[in-house]
């Protein structure tokens, strides 16, 4: 554990004016309050704020801060847990497996946004935390789960579809172009 990880970490907040963008450097948080207050200290005034950590072209994790105070985080994998330093310190206090990835092969009812064409879940990927983090904001749980086991799908490509179903596609990209 404590290998070298490249990572991205982009705080995305909803406040009065609407949503804002903003790097988040993790360098040296010594556990996950120091980086739940670097979340909300990007936008103190934010009702919703949430910090997409990209790890490596493999791993992604979600922490949501509503209001200043309630903490939820959702992995994609559990291992990043066990190959970083970072990964380690995002999931110090999941407890809890999200839905197994099998459970995706359950027939369901189609949304508007599913891509059929796509290939299936990888069967590797070991998702942990709080999968409906988004569910309220029009990104329900099988859809996280989805987004994240599909073979080929960069965390990247990950967050973008949900800041683009959340409504702040444009303020990522921007902060991603800079």
């Amino acid at each position: 554990m404590g290998g070298f990880v490249s990572t991205f970490a982009a705080a995305v907040a909803r406040g009065k004016n609407g949503w804002t963008a903003s790097e988040l450097q993790l360098t040296g948080a010594a556990d996950l309050d120091e980086v739940v207050d670097r979340l909300r200290d990007a936008e103190p005034d934010a009702e919703l704020s949430l910090l997409f950590v990209e790890a490596d072209d493999q791993y992604l994790v979600i922490l949501r801060l509503d209001e200043g105070e309630d903490v939820r985080v959702f992995c994609s994998d559990s291992a990043f847990a066990d190959e970083s330093r970072l990964g380690a310190l995002l999931l110090a206090d999941v407890e809890t497996p999200a839905l197994e990835l099998d459970e995706l092969a359950a027939p369901r009812v189609a949304d508007d946004d599913d891509e059929d064409d796509r290939p299936a879940a990888d069967p590797d990927a070991d998702p942990v935390g709080d999968v409906e983090l988004l569910a309220d904001l029009g990104v329900s749980s099988h859809r996280l789960l989805t987004l994240c086991g599909l073979e080929g799908m960069l965390p990247a490509d990950v967050t973008a579809e949900i800041c683009q179903k959340l409504g702040c596609g444009d303020e990522l990209e921007e902060l991603r172009e800079v």
